[in-house]
Protein backbone atom coordinates (compact mmCIF):
# COMPACT_ATOMS: atom_id res chain seq x y z
CA UNK A 1 0.00 0.00 0.00
CA UNK A 2 1.63 3.55 -1.13
CA UNK A 3 1.84 5.96 1.82
CA UNK A 4 -0.24 9.04 2.03
CA UNK A 5 0.38 12.39 2.32
CA UNK A 6 -0.94 15.19 4.52
CA UNK A 7 -1.34 17.96 1.91
CA UNK A 8 -2.03 22.06 2.64
CA UNK A 9 -3.34 24.03 -0.54
CA UNK A 10 -2.57 28.31 0.06
CA UNK A 11 -5.17 29.65 -2.25
CA UNK A 12 -8.11 27.09 -2.60
CA UNK A 13 -9.80 29.83 -3.19
CA UNK A 14 -8.12 30.92 -6.74
CA UNK A 15 -7.94 29.57 -10.29
CA UNK A 16 -4.83 28.01 -9.92
CA UNK A 17 -5.66 26.28 -6.35
CA UNK A 18 -9.45 25.30 -7.67
CA UNK A 19 -7.68 23.58 -11.04
CA UNK A 20 -4.90 22.14 -8.45
CA UNK A 21 -7.13 20.65 -5.93
CA UNK A 22 -9.47 18.94 -9.29
CA UNK A 23 -6.13 17.53 -10.42
CA UNK A 24 -4.97 16.14 -7.57
CA UNK A 25 -8.00 14.14 -7.49
CA UNK A 26 -8.28 13.57 -11.34
CA UNK A 27 -4.56 11.94 -10.60
CA UNK A 28 -5.58 10.21 -7.81
CA UNK A 29 -2.55 11.45 -5.83
CA UNK A 30 -2.02 9.89 -2.15
CA UNK A 31 -3.47 12.38 -0.03
CA UNK A 32 -4.29 11.85 3.61
CA UNK A 33 -5.23 14.98 5.27
CA UNK A 34 -6.19 17.75 2.93
CA UNK A 35 -5.40 21.33 4.40
CA UNK A 36 -7.50 24.17 2.28
CA UNK A 37 -6.20 27.83 3.30
CA UNK A 38 -6.87 30.98 1.89
CA UNK A 39 -4.94 34.35 2.46
CA UNK A 40 -6.57 37.17 3.15
CA UNK A 41 -10.13 38.12 3.10
CA UNK A 42 -12.31 35.32 1.90
CA UNK A 43 -16.14 33.96 1.98
CA UNK A 44 -15.46 30.56 1.18
CA UNK A 45 -16.11 28.46 4.14
CA UNK A 46 -15.13 24.86 2.76
CA UNK A 47 -14.76 22.91 -0.45
CA UNK A 48 -15.40 19.59 -1.75
CA UNK A 49 -12.87 17.63 -2.10
CA UNK A 50 -12.59 13.48 -3.00
CA UNK A 51 -16.52 13.25 -2.04
CA UNK A 52 -15.63 14.69 1.49
CA UNK A 53 -16.37 18.41 2.55
CA UNK A 54 -12.81 20.01 3.86
CA UNK A 55 -13.32 23.11 5.73
CA UNK A 56 -11.32 26.53 5.01
CA UNK A 57 -8.53 28.17 7.21
CA UNK A 58 -6.88 31.37 7.05
CA UNK A 59 -3.09 30.79 6.29
CA UNK A 60 -2.42 33.19 9.45
CA UNK A 61 -3.81 30.51 12.09
CA UNK A 62 -2.26 27.37 10.40
CA UNK A 63 0.65 24.96 11.77
CA UNK A 64 2.93 24.48 8.86
CA UNK A 65 4.11 21.33 10.47
CA UNK A 66 0.95 19.60 10.31
CA UNK A 67 1.64 19.19 6.83
CA UNK A 68 4.47 17.44 4.47
CA UNK A 69 3.71 19.25 1.22
CA UNK A 70 2.17 22.85 0.89
CA UNK A 71 1.27 23.99 -2.82
CA UNK A 72 1.04 28.16 -3.03
CA UNK A 73 -0.69 29.08 -5.71
CA UNK A 74 -1.87 32.59 -4.23
CA UNK A 75 0.48 34.89 -5.75
CA UNK A 76 4.00 36.31 -5.03
CA UNK A 77 2.44 38.45 -1.68
CA UNK A 78 1.51 35.43 0.06
CA UNK A 79 4.65 33.00 -1.28
CA UNK A 80 7.12 35.80 0.59
CA UNK A 81 4.96 35.95 3.69
CA UNK A 82 4.56 32.33 4.57
CA UNK A 83 6.88 30.26 2.58
CA UNK A 84 9.72 30.55 4.45
CA UNK A 85 8.67 29.52 7.99
CA UNK A 86 6.58 26.39 6.18
CA UNK A 87 10.00 25.00 4.70
CA UNK A 88 11.13 25.94 7.95
CA UNK A 89 8.45 23.73 9.91
CA UNK A 90 9.79 20.51 7.74
CA UNK A 91 7.14 21.44 4.89
CA UNK A 92 8.03 20.77 1.62
CA UNK A 93 6.56 24.09 -0.53
CA UNK A 94 6.20 23.44 -4.49
CA UNK A 95 5.50 27.23 -5.13
CA UNK A 96 3.66 28.44 -8.55
CA UNK A 97 4.33 32.47 -8.06
CA UNK A 98 7.03 34.27 -9.39
CA UNK A 99 8.71 34.85 -6.43
CA UNK A 100 11.50 31.83 -6.30
CA UNK A 101 11.86 31.56 -10.41
CA UNK A 102 15.18 33.74 -10.09
CA UNK A 103 16.46 32.57 -7.02
CA UNK A 104 19.09 29.99 -7.81
CA UNK A 105 19.37 28.50 -4.07
CA UNK A 106 15.81 27.65 -5.31
CA UNK A 107 15.54 24.69 -8.01
CA UNK A 108 13.50 25.49 -10.74
CA UNK A 109 11.67 22.16 -12.61
CA UNK A 110 9.80 20.74 -15.25
CA UNK A 111 9.98 17.12 -14.44
CA UNK A 112 10.12 16.80 -18.33
CA UNK A 113 13.05 18.88 -18.45
CA UNK A 114 15.32 19.11 -15.86
CA UNK A 115 13.53 16.46 -12.90
CA UNK A 116 17.08 15.65 -11.76
CA UNK A 117 17.52 19.13 -10.24
CA UNK A 118 14.21 18.22 -7.61
CA UNK A 119 17.20 16.89 -5.32
CA UNK A 120 17.99 20.42 -4.78
CA UNK A 121 15.03 21.28 -2.79
CA UNK A 122 16.80 20.09 0.33
CA UNK A 123 18.95 23.39 0.33
CA UNK A 124 15.55 26.12 1.61
CA UNK A 125 12.74 23.12 0.92
CA UNK A 126 11.28 25.26 -1.30
CA UNK A 127 10.67 24.50 -5.12
CA UNK A 128 9.55 26.88 -7.70
CA UNK A 129 7.83 26.23 -11.07
CA UNK A 130 8.24 28.35 -13.72
CA UNK A 131 6.24 30.92 -15.80
CA UNK A 132 3.59 29.24 -17.84
CA UNK A 133 4.35 30.52 -20.82
CA UNK A 134 7.97 29.09 -20.27
CA UNK A 135 6.61 25.30 -18.93
CA UNK A 136 4.47 25.23 -22.18
CA UNK A 137 7.89 26.21 -24.72
CA UNK A 138 10.12 23.88 -22.33
CA UNK A 139 8.78 20.77 -23.48
CA UNK A 140 9.75 21.16 -26.85
CA UNK A 141 12.39 23.51 -26.79
CA UNK A 142 14.35 21.40 -24.64
CA UNK A 143 14.26 18.27 -26.41
CA UNK A 144 15.20 20.42 -29.88
CA UNK A 145 18.35 22.17 -28.05
CA UNK A 146 19.37 18.75 -26.53
CA UNK A 147 19.60 17.44 -30.46
CA UNK A 148 20.73 20.13 -32.67
CA UNK A 149 21.61 23.13 -29.99
CA UNK A 150 19.80 26.82 -30.61
CA UNK A 151 21.01 29.72 -30.97
CA UNK A 152 18.32 31.77 -30.86
CA UNK A 153 14.56 32.11 -30.51
CA UNK A 154 11.98 34.75 -31.59
CA UNK A 155 8.51 34.33 -29.92
CA UNK A 156 4.96 35.97 -29.74
CA UNK A 157 3.32 34.43 -26.54
CA UNK A 158 -0.73 35.05 -26.93
CA UNK A 159 -1.69 34.68 -23.98
CA UNK A 160 -5.35 34.33 -22.70
CA UNK A 161 -7.17 36.15 -19.74
CA UNK A 162 -7.19 33.10 -17.28
CA UNK A 163 -3.17 34.15 -16.69
CA UNK A 164 -4.51 36.97 -14.69
CA UNK A 165 -6.93 34.91 -12.48
CA UNK A 166 -10.58 35.04 -12.01
CA UNK A 167 -10.55 38.76 -12.43
CA UNK A 168 -9.49 38.57 -15.82
CA UNK A 169 -11.89 36.23 -16.40
CA UNK A 170 -14.65 38.08 -14.96
CA UNK A 171 -13.51 41.74 -16.93
CA UNK A 172 -13.35 39.82 -20.38
CA UNK A 173 -16.88 38.10 -19.68
CA UNK A 174 -18.49 41.63 -18.39
CA UNK A 175 -16.85 43.82 -21.08
CA UNK A 176 -18.14 41.44 -23.80
CA UNK A 177 -21.57 41.30 -22.44
CA UNK A 178 -21.80 44.95 -21.44
CA UNK A 179 -20.16 46.09 -25.68
CA UNK A 180 -22.74 43.69 -27.27
CA UNK A 181 -25.55 45.72 -25.25
CA UNK A 182 -23.84 48.88 -26.57
CA UNK A 183 -23.11 49.91 -23.38
CA UNK A 184 -19.48 51.64 -22.69
CA UNK A 185 -16.58 49.76 -21.11
CA UNK A 186 -14.29 50.83 -17.85
CA UNK A 187 -11.02 48.88 -17.80
CA UNK A 188 -10.15 47.61 -14.54
CA UNK A 189 -7.96 44.41 -14.56
CA UNK A 190 -6.14 45.40 -17.52
CA UNK A 191 -4.88 48.81 -18.85
CA UNK A 192 -6.72 48.42 -21.93
CA UNK A 193 -10.32 46.99 -22.95
CA UNK A 194 -9.91 43.22 -23.40
CA UNK A 195 -12.67 42.60 -24.90
CA UNK A 196 -12.57 42.01 -28.78
CA UNK A 197 -9.04 44.00 -28.49
CA UNK A 198 -5.68 42.91 -28.17
CA UNK A 199 -3.16 44.42 -25.25
CA UNK A 200 0.80 44.13 -25.83
CA UNK A 201 2.00 44.43 -22.80
CA UNK A 202 2.11 42.04 -19.52
CA UNK A 203 3.11 43.39 -16.43
CA UNK A 204 5.35 46.71 -16.13
CA UNK A 205 7.32 48.31 -19.08
CA UNK A 206 10.97 48.59 -18.81
CA UNK A 207 12.80 52.17 -19.64
CA UNK A 208 14.01 49.87 -22.57
CA UNK A 209 10.37 49.19 -23.82
CA UNK A 210 10.74 45.41 -22.51
CA UNK A 211 8.13 44.27 -20.31
CA UNK A 212 8.82 42.40 -16.95
CA UNK A 213 7.06 39.47 -18.62
CA UNK A 214 8.99 38.96 -21.04
CA UNK A 215 12.33 39.52 -19.30
CA UNK A 216 11.24 36.48 -16.86
CA UNK A 217 10.79 34.50 -19.96
CA UNK A 218 14.19 35.21 -21.41
CA UNK A 219 16.26 34.80 -18.08
CA UNK A 220 14.20 31.21 -16.70
CA UNK A 221 14.22 29.75 -20.90
CA UNK A 222 18.45 30.48 -20.10
CA UNK A 223 18.12 29.20 -17.45
CA UNK A 224 16.03 25.89 -18.17
CA UNK A 225 18.45 25.19 -21.52
CA UNK A 226 21.43 25.73 -19.31
CA UNK A 227 22.77 27.85 -21.79
CA UNK A 228 22.93 31.56 -20.93
CA UNK A 229 24.46 32.12 -25.50
CA UNK A 230 21.38 31.42 -26.31
CA UNK A 231 19.63 34.86 -27.93
CA UNK A 232 15.72 35.06 -26.92
CA UNK A 233 13.34 38.15 -28.15
CA UNK A 234 9.98 37.62 -26.37
CA UNK A 235 7.27 39.62 -27.35
CA UNK A 236 4.03 38.60 -25.03
CA UNK A 237 0.17 40.50 -25.98
CA UNK A 238 -3.30 39.11 -23.63
CA UNK A 239 -5.81 38.11 -26.37
CA UNK A 240 -9.46 37.99 -25.79
CA UNK A 241 -9.43 34.36 -25.28
CA UNK A 242 -10.87 33.18 -21.99
CA UNK A 243 -8.33 29.70 -21.67
CA UNK A 244 -5.25 28.31 -23.50
CA UNK A 245 -1.79 30.20 -23.94
CA UNK A 246 -0.62 30.11 -28.24
CA UNK A 247 2.93 31.02 -29.20
CA UNK A 248 4.17 31.46 -32.52
CA UNK A 249 7.50 30.36 -32.08
CA UNK A 250 11.04 31.23 -34.71
CA UNK A 251 13.91 29.17 -33.77
CA UNK A 252 17.37 29.00 -35.74
CA UNK A 253 19.53 26.37 -34.40
CA UNK A 254 22.89 25.97 -33.85
CA UNK A 255 23.99 23.04 -36.08
CA UNK A 256 22.04 22.28 -39.74
CA UNK A 257 18.97 20.04 -39.69
CA UNK A 258 15.96 19.25 -41.81
CA UNK A 259 11.99 20.12 -40.62
CA UNK A 260 12.49 15.82 -40.50
CA UNK A 261 14.73 15.45 -37.72
CA UNK A 262 12.95 19.00 -35.46
CA UNK A 263 9.64 16.51 -36.67
CA UNK A 264 11.05 13.42 -34.74
CA UNK A 265 12.38 15.22 -32.64
CA UNK A 266 9.08 16.65 -30.94
CA UNK A 267 7.27 13.13 -31.59
CA UNK A 268 9.40 11.92 -29.02
CA UNK A 269 9.46 14.80 -26.17
CA UNK A 270 6.92 13.76 -23.76
CA UNK A 271 4.00 16.03 -22.91
CA UNK A 272 4.16 16.81 -26.59
CA UNK A 273 1.46 16.15 -29.27
CA UNK A 274 3.13 17.25 -33.18
CA UNK A 275 -0.48 17.66 -35.35
CA UNK A 276 0.08 17.75 -39.15
CA UNK A 277 -3.13 17.84 -40.45
CA UNK A 278 -5.50 20.20 -38.35
CA UNK A 279 -6.28 23.85 -37.53
CA UNK A 280 -5.04 24.08 -33.67
CA UNK A 281 -6.26 25.97 -31.93
CA UNK A 282 -6.23 26.89 -27.89
CA UNK A 283 -9.92 25.99 -27.98
CA UNK A 284 -9.77 23.25 -30.25
CA UNK A 285 -7.00 21.80 -28.45
CA UNK A 286 -5.53 23.17 -25.61
CA UNK A 287 -8.18 23.99 -22.91
CA UNK A 288 -8.82 20.96 -20.72
CA UNK A 289 -5.70 18.75 -22.49
CA UNK A 290 -2.65 18.50 -20.63
CA UNK A 291 -0.81 17.89 -23.11
CA UNK A 292 1.49 20.48 -25.77
CA UNK A 293 0.29 20.90 -29.03
CA UNK A 294 2.43 22.27 -31.90
CA UNK A 295 1.48 22.84 -35.41
CA UNK A 296 2.57 24.65 -38.63
CA UNK A 297 5.94 22.96 -38.04
CA UNK A 298 8.00 23.99 -41.35
CA UNK A 299 11.27 25.73 -42.72
CA UNK A 300 12.03 29.39 -42.61
CA UNK A 301 12.83 29.96 -45.84
CA UNK A 302 14.79 33.40 -45.10
CA UNK A 303 16.92 31.55 -42.88
CA UNK A 304 19.15 28.77 -43.36
CA UNK A 305 19.09 27.51 -40.12
CA UNK A 306 15.36 28.97 -38.93
CA UNK A 307 12.26 26.80 -38.64
CA UNK A 308 8.43 28.09 -37.48
CA UNK A 309 5.90 26.59 -35.24
CA UNK A 310 2.43 27.23 -33.89
CA UNK A 311 2.30 26.21 -29.83
CA UNK A 312 -1.06 25.65 -28.19
CA UNK A 313 -1.57 24.83 -24.34
CA UNK A 314 -4.10 25.22 -21.22
CA UNK A 315 -1.71 27.75 -19.22
CA UNK A 316 -3.95 26.95 -15.99
CA UNK A 317 -3.03 23.24 -16.29
CA UNK A 318 0.57 22.13 -17.73
CA UNK A 319 1.37 25.62 -17.62
CA UNK A 320 0.55 25.84 -14.03
CA UNK A 321 -1.43 23.45 -11.70
CA UNK A 322 -0.04 20.38 -13.86
CA UNK A 323 3.40 20.77 -13.25
CA UNK A 324 3.09 21.36 -9.71
CA UNK A 325 1.72 18.34 -9.61
CA UNK A 326 3.97 16.93 -11.40
CA UNK A 327 6.88 18.33 -9.68
CA UNK A 328 5.26 16.79 -6.38
CA UNK A 329 4.55 12.96 -8.10
CA UNK A 330 8.26 13.18 -9.16
CA UNK A 331 9.17 14.37 -5.43
CA UNK A 332 7.73 11.48 -3.62
CA UNK A 333 8.66 8.94 -6.37
CA UNK A 334 12.10 9.72 -5.92
CA UNK A 335 12.56 11.82 -3.10
CA UNK A 336 10.24 11.16 0.03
Amino acid sequence: MKPSFDIAVLGVDTLGGEQLLELLAERQFPVGQLYALVAGESELESIRFAGKTVPVCAVESFDWSQAQLAFFMAGSDATARWSESAAESGCIVIDNSLHYRADYDVPLVIPEVNGEQLADYRQRNIVASPTCIVTELMLALKPIHDEVGIARINLVSLQSVSGSGKAGIQELAGQTAQLLNGRPVEPSVYPAQIAFNLIPQIDALTEEGDTLEELRFESEVRRLLGDERVGINATCVRVPVFYGHSQVVHLETQYGCSVETLRQTLLAAPGVELIDDEIVTPIGHGAGQDKVFIARLRQDRTCEQGFNFWLVTDNTRKGGALNCVQIAELLIEEQL
